[in-house]
Formats: C-alpha cells, structure tokens, sequence
C-alpha cells in the first residue's frame, strides 16, 4: 500500500487554510491547492486516511475541468509541477498528482447541487415534504428514482457542521437573481454533459455539487469537480430504482462506522486495513472508468 500523506507541509509557503481534505497555500496571488489523502465521515475526520485518494480527487477534477471548459471558465492555472513556482521544486514528490495551482477567486458561499435521480438527503426531504429546496416533485417517487429532469437544489456552504438546502429564492435574495440565473443554468448544463459522458461509461452521476467564484468580476468555476467526494456514482449495470445504490464513495467508511458504539463525534476511530484498502480500490476504480 502505497504512502497516506494526511498532512502537508511546505516551509515557506503560506497555509491559508486546511479543509476537511484540502490544504490551500497562498501564493503571490494564486492559491496552490493540495488534496490529501484524509476521510471524513459525520463531519468528523478520521485519524487514518485512504491511500491515493487525494491524487484521485485531483485528477477527476482536472479531467471534469478541461471537459467543462467550454461551458465555463475554470480557476485552473496549471497541474504541470515543472511550470510551478521556483519555491515548490523542493516539494515536487509530494505535491506530483494531488496538486494545482489556481486563480485566487472571491468564493460564493453556496453549494450548487444537481440532481438527476432521488437520493441522500434530497430524499429525506422529499418523504416529509414532496419538496427539494421548494420544487414540487412527482408524488409516489421511489428512492433513487431519475426525475422527470435534473433539478438545481442549493445550499448554504457551512465551514463546520451541516449545509442547510436553500430555495432558488433565498439563493438569489443573498446573491442577486442575474448571477444566480447564471450559475443555475451553468450547473445544469455541466450536469447534463457529464452525466452524459459518464452513461457511455456505464455509470451514472446520480448528483453532484459545484462551487464557484469571481476572479477580477469574472464568473468561474471553483475548487474540486464531478468527484466521488463532490457527487454520487452508480453503476449501470447494479442500479435499481426503489433502493440504495453501492455508490463509489466513501460509503464503505460510513457503513464500517454504523456498525461501531461509537457518537460520531471527534476523535474517530480508526479505520482497519480491509475497510482502507477496499475503499482505495473503490476510488482509483472510478478514476479508472471515467479517465481511461
């Protein structure tokens, strides 16, 4: 198994902040963002990591960017290690694969969802209200069924804790209808390209979520894309409506720790080697059959 870099440390070089998964660096006016190999699972990060799983993260993203780049701009500046910064050479091994240097944009604090089938909490939402952010569906819909069309269902991005869903309403109350308009319509066609893609793949991108930002009052997209982080991932060949789905994520952590006596408050436990390795696999799979 190959080394779990949970943490970074680049000497000389401004942390910004460290995410869940992410460690971002400042530098001269660009941000350098590593994905590491944490997990979290309930909001809590785990003490082990998964082996890989921040270069998969990091290479999806630059795949799903360059493809999507014709319907937006992207915050890409380059992944190429050699065309780095003079003060990153040193580091070259570490960040090879699981790095990017980005424009540093002004985020938009919302998370933008599309959702093409029924699930996660869009479900639970819909059992008590036959909503999702406000949008009327079908009534009698099963679990993880596909909707008549993908539905845009925003949400407040939480620094710590739970996202709360949103309406369109309330999303363009806090940012204004035109760009609202435009990041709806954006998330949408980006949906509808990948999901697309990812059909001939024989998988389907059951939702995903999206961030974006402005760079020099130019709309882009942002941080991580179409990830088994960011999105739900089914096979074709598995899929049944009325049901979960076996996702491509780290369902296979959350379902380890379901079984634990354990409050899903920190600090977690750690993770045994069979759970880490099938959930390695489980990422560099679906690298595999998108990419490849």
């Amino acid at each position: 198994m190959s080394e779990v870099v949970l943490e970074t440390n680049l000497g000389g070089v401004n942390l910004l902040k460290r995410g869940k998964v992410r460690d971002v660096y400042e530098i001269d006016e660009k941000l350098l963002i590593v994905a590491t190999d944490r997990i979290s699972a309930f909001d809590v990060i785990l003490p082990n990591g998964i082996p890989g799983k921040g270069e998969v993260l990091t290479q999806i993203s630059l795949f799903w960017f360059d493809k999507t780049k014709n319907i937006i701009q992207n915050h890409i500046i380059t992944a190429d290690i050699n065309e780095y910064p003079s003060q990153l050479k040193q580091y070259i091994k570490l960040l090879q694969k699981r790095s990017m240097l980005v424009k540093k944009t002004e985020p938009i604090l919302i998370e933008c969802i599309v959702r093409g089938y029924i699930s996660g909490s869009g479900w639970l939402e819909y059992k008590q209200t036959g909503k999702i952010c406000g949008i009327e569906l079908p009534k009698n819909l099963k679990e993880s069924q596909k909707l008549p069309e993908p539905i845009f269902t925003p949400s407040t991005k939480a620094e710590s804790g739970h996202d709360q869903n949103i309406t369109f309403e309330q999303m363009s109350n806090m940012i204004g209808n035109d760009i609202a308009s435009q990041i709806k319509d954006i998330s949408l066609k980006i949906y509808d390209k990948a999901s697309q893609y990812a059909l001939e793949k024989g998988i389907i991108i059951a939702d995903t979520k999206m961030e974006f930002g402005f760079y020099n009052g130019k709309l882009m997209l942002i941080d991580e894309l179409l990830t088994p982080d960011s999105s739900r991932f089914w096979l074709v060949e598995t899929y049944k409506e009325g049901q979960p789905q076996d996702s491509f994520d780290k369902q296979i952590v959350r379902d380890y720790l379901l079984t634990l006596d354990w409050n899903k408050t920190y600090p977690g436990p750690v993770l045994p080697d069979n759970i880490v390795e099938k959930t390695a696999k489980r990422y560099k799979e679906i690298l595999e059959m998108l990419t490849l």
